[in-house]
């Protein structure tokens, strides 16, 4: 529901799309294209990292977050990646902000 329905916020690193779940729980999703890296391998890498990112930060609690990686993505270091994913789910208002 998310990649069909869902609400699309760009960034220069990722493309995200947020839907609303019943749940109560955020459920991630994450996708690196074959057009964007031919080799499985690094298709691989790129979401183990940007998976791992992604647990670290605090989500707003019942959504479907399915981040798609862009080309800049696959040579940026851990800490643009990270800037990058936090900037564009503050964007999106699904980052929790820490008062």
């Amino acid at each position: 529901m998310a990649y069909t329905k869902g609400t699309v916020f760009g960034s220069p690193l990722f493309v995200l799309r947020c839907y609303g779940n019943d749940v109560g729980v955020t459920r991630w999703g994450f996708a690196v294209g074959k057009r964007i890296a031919k080799r499985a391998v690094v298709r691989n890498r790129t979401k183990r990292r940007i998976r791992e990112i992604a647990r670290g930060l605090k989500v707003t609690p019942g959504l479907d977050l399915v981040v798609v990686a862009r080309a800049p993505a696959i040579t940026a270091d851990a800490s643009e990646l990270a800037d990058g994913l936090a900037r564009v789910l503050r964007r999106a208002g699904a980052l929790v902000v820490a008062e």
